[in-house]
């Protein structure tokens, strides 16, 4: 456990001892296991086996093997073997071998970022080279730095959990990967037709690639207040290896991270636990763990969810998270005083902490609010010393406000103080009705099934709160806090892209670990076996499963259909478990009944029943989960503009990173009415625009109401949007002149398909290069070059 005396690892439960050596080379044996053997290459077996279904994947869905190639060796030798042998130098907790590549990958990432920004500022990006570089110099010139070329992992993981965290990643690969892979294309037009969101992202990375500091390059010259770290990493990525920054987003980037993130997600399990043997549950229930939606649709009912939805969607959320996830393990180690004067965990708090900064930076009110946690039950119990909390707080606190003040610039970006807002927007989600139309009794209820949904995961922490000594413990409250905040944060307030639930999705894995820890100790405190544990854990699944397909209500609902159909799923559920309740407790006694209850929740929250309807209902998740699968992929197709991927890469390969460009596509193709989310001129051509979409800017989110439509707000400079559409789409020479002479132009990218008919741009642009249904004109410089 994090606050008990420091033990050998031989002596800790469940922890494996030093090795035993055998006099025969090649093979060792299992500590505490005479005569049971294993050769060196079975521990290797696993990490085989996910490289190779991992490739095989990439390979499947059109990834390049040798950007595959130089990837690999990129993060081997820039990343994870110079931040290993940082971590080897700063920190002197236990771990194992897989553990400590885990946190020197998190180490390392975070100081490539902070190393990338001045080398981008000089002009010089690939000067990013110099950490690993500089590292690897150190680490041989110096004598004292030598012996870290050894690793100094003394706990041995057994090959049961490699092989859990194996199987675990190639799960979230295939659950994930596979609808987003199919969804978002490298090639043209199916990589048009796919989620808008990778058109963001990507513009972001080639804007982080190109300039800093960096700017909003669908709208030029505004600002990006966004958490933009990790786009400077995957621009870092590109530099170094070549690899177009389309593969690295849509394909590679996140590979490592996840991997990483499991891991450490593991290492913090045993920390707190103090045991091998929760670690599956919890790494596979971070992966799926979820509120029980009991509808027929991939929508979640009120927005609680998993890895899963943001592994590849959101780029900054699954950075953030690893981040996190690496700052856990020393920061853990501070607050229970296992070595708090020591300079190496200092040191790998505040590295981690700057970057989670500019990475995600919702992770660190929640971090914040569990560090506050910890020193107001210190001050209560009257435990010292105080100054490991404080001190990290006091980062914390600093960390916060640069980011709000510097990076964010004090912008709100959509968030707002509205506590039934959230609800209200969930109501018209679930009903296809305006949410100006609410009741507010529906809006009421829907509240109650959001807390009761909450009290699935929660009750498996509050049988772990019926030991006083236990709650007290630094970790437990520290994690309790960060929940608290998180879901806090959610409630209050509101965002119209649902925003406000990542910050209870920053703490969900630490959640995770006291549900499984709490469910864990109440079974053994009421002596429940194995088998009566799993057989309460499949009935409470397979009885989610049952009233789902048996109410069959399906989101949003139906035209005519009352909302009142969408809590019968629930109040039928309740029923159910308050009599499953009283049965068990007459015939097993209250404690056993308990145990089973708990156990039965826990198992519905990990086991991410609202997503059990996947294996049910393919047809109708395909068609609303993935865009591209279904009969609407004809249709979908043939809005997309023909030739955009070869004119954007012609303009790419003949303009400078500086050049101004003017499109006249702002919106997504075949969207009627119009949602300004194109985002692709952007991110295929490099290149800043002067308007192209708009829908995620800070002026957009900041200008966002409630009562409005949040998909379909106008662009905040009418009279700028104005100029660049007459320019193109009804050209004269003043218009043209215009463009160049009073916001410098220089490119136009221009959809012919909504040009006006008649209308000749070639008269006042030169027309430099035609594809499909996109033409690149060079407007002229005054003198007519």
């Amino acid at each position: 456990m994090v606050d008990t005396p420091k033990l050998h690892p031989s002596t800790r439960p469940g922890i494996p001892g030093p090795v035993e050596q055998d006099r025969r080379p090649g093979r060792r044996r299992l500590p505490g296991r005479p005569g049971r053997w294993r050769a060196p290459a079975a521990r290797l077996a696993a990490p085989a086996f996910t490289l190779a279904a991992t490739v095989g994947m990439l390979i499947v869905f059109g990834t390049p093997v040798a950007d595959m190639a130089l990837f690999g060796l990129y993060v081997v030798l820039a990343l994870a073997v110079p931040g290993t042998l940082l971590v080897r130098a700063l920190y002197r907790g236990t771990r194992t071998r897989a553990e400590e590549v885990a946190l020197g990958l998190a180490l390392g990432y975070a100081v490539e970022v902070l190393t990338y920004l001045p080398a981008r500022a000089l002009g010089v990006p690939r000067l990013v080279l110099i950490w690993p570089v500089a590292t690897y110099l150190a680490f041989l010139a110096i004598p004292a730095l030598r012996r870290h070329w050894k690793s100094a992992a003394r706990v041995r993981a057994p090959l049961w959990w490699s092989w859990c965290l194996a199987l675990t990643f190639v799960f979230l690969l295939c659950w994930s990967g596979i609808p987003y892979f199919r969804n978002n294309a490298l090639t043209w037009p199916l990589l048009g037709a796919g989620g808008h969101d990778v058109g963001m992202h990507l513009a972001l990375v080639v804007e982080l690639k190109h300039h800093f500091p960096p700017q909003f390059p669908m709208t030029a010259g505004e600002p990006l207040l966004y958490h933009w770290f990790v786009y400077a990493h995957m621009a870092a990525a590109s530099w170094l290896t070549g690899i177009e920054p389309l593969v690295m987003l849509s394909r590679l980037a996140m590979l490592p991270m996840l991997a990483a993130l499991l891991v450490l997600v593991g290492m913090a399990s045993r920390r707190v636990m103090g045991t091998w043997r929760g670690a599956p549950a919890v790494v596979f229930g971070t992966v799926l763990v979820s509120s029980p939606s009991l509808y027929l649709s991939p929508t979640m009912v009120l927005g609680w969810g998993s890895l899963q939805g943001t592994a590849w969607r959101g780029p900054a959320q699954t950075f953030g998270g690893l981040l996190f996830a690496a700052l856990m393990i020393p920061l853990l180690e501070v607050l229970t005083h296992r070595a708090p004067r020591r300079l190496g965990p200092w040191l790998l708090i505040g590295v981690l902490m700057v970057t989670i900064m500019g990475g995600k930076a919702v992770y660190l009110p929640v971090l914040l609010a569990g560090t506050v946690a910890v020193i107001l039950v210190r001050l209560y119990s009257g435990r010292r010393p105080l100054w490991p909390a404080v001190t990290v707080a006091a980062v914390c606190a600093a960390c916060l406000v640069f980011a709000q003040t510097v990076l964010f610039g004090m912008a709100r970006q959509g968030m707002l103080l509205m506590p039934w807002g959230t609800m209200q927007e969930r109501w018209a989600s679930l009903t296809g009705r305006p949410m100006t139309e609410a009741p507010f009794a529906q809006v009421l209820g829907l509240a109650v099934v959001f807390v009761l949904s909450l009290a699935v995961l929660w009750c498996g922490v509050v049988a772990l709160l019926r030991d006083r000594r236990t709650a007290a413990r630094p970790a437990v409250v520290f994690i309790l806090g960060m929940a608290l905040a998180g879901h806090a944060v959610t409630i209050v307030f509101t965002h119209p892209g649902y925003s406000n639930f990542l910050f209870s999705w920053a703490a969900y894995p630490y959640l995770v670990i006291l549900a499984v820890h709490g469910t864990m100790r109440s079974l053994r405190r009421a002596r429940v076996s194995a088998r009566a544990a799993a057989f309460a854990a499949g009935g409470a699944v397979a009885t989610v499963c049952v009233i789902a397909v048996g109410w069959g209500v399906t989101i949003p609902l139906p035209p005519g259909r009352s909302p009142a159909v969408l809590w019968l799923p629930y109040l039928t559920l309740a029923i159910v478990a308050g009599v499953a309740a009283v049965i068990m407790a007459r015939t097993l006694g209250r404690a056993r009944a308990a145990a089973l209850m708990v156990t039965g929740c826990t198992a519905v929250a990990l086991l991410a029943c609202g997503y059990a309807r996947v294996l049910w209902f393919p047809g109708k998740v395909a068609a609303r989960g993935i865009e591209l699968v279904g009969r609407g992929m004809d249709s979908e197709l043939a809005s997309v503009p023909a030739g955009t991927l070869d004119a954007a890469r012609w303009l790419r390969a003949h303009s400078t990173p500086d050049d101004l460009v003017a499109t006249n596509n702002h919106c997504r193709p075949g969207l009627d009415p119009c949602y300004p989310g194109q985002f692709l001129g952007a991110a295929l051509t490099e290149r800043r625009m002067l308007v192209e979409g708009w829908s995620t800017s800070q002026k957009t989110n900041d200008s966002w109401r409630p009562e409005q439509g949040f998909l379909h707000l106008p662009f905040w400079d009418p009279e700028r949007l104005r100029d660049n559409d007459t320019a193109i789409n009804r050209p004269t020479a003043a218009a043209v002149a215009r463009l160049r002479d009073r916001y410098h132009v220089r490119w136009l990218l221009a959809d012919r398909l909504l040009v006006v008919p008649g209308t000749d741009l070639g008269r006042f642009a030169t027309l430099m290069y035609r594809s499909g249904d996109y033409d690149v004109y060079r407007i002229p410089d005054r003198s007519g070059g």
